[in-house]
């Protein structure tokens, strides 16, 4: 059974840091991504790993501020969120998908998503 679980969500003001993570198992992801997702706004990817390469990738609305990174002897991708802003504020969602096939921010292309984290950001 494949299993997504994201952890390390909460609140901080402005210009703080969040490190999110999330532990995969039962799933050898050829590609794992950040989603968020903010009410009444779509689904938004803003950071993926490409798992043989170590390749990522970002959203312009989180270049030079969040940075992705995985932990392969854990299973695990961590993202460093950096300079956080209010519009940051949302539901963080880890994906995986064992195809690296499609674009890396695709919602489609995913085959398995975890439940996701609370990310608040106050002024």
């Amino acid at each position: 059974q494949v299993q997504l679980v994201e952890s390390g969500g909460g609140s901080v003001q402005a210009g703080g840091s969040l490190k999110l993570s999330c532990a995969a198992s039962g799933i050898i992801a050829g590609r794992m991504t950040w989603f968020r997702q903010a009410p009444g706004l779509a689904r938004e990817g803003v950071a993926t790993i490409y798992r043989t390469s170590g390749i990522t990738a970002y959203s312009d609305s989180v270049r030079r501020r969040f940075t992705m990174s995985g932990e392969e002897s854990t299973n695990t991708v961590l993202l460093q969120m950096n300079s956080l802003r209010r519009e940051d504020s949302a539901i963080y969602y880890c994906a995986a998908s064992v195809s690296i096939m499609g674009g890396g921010f695709w919602a489609d292309v995913y085959d398995y998503w975890g439940r996701g984290t609370a990310v608040s950001v106050s002024t």
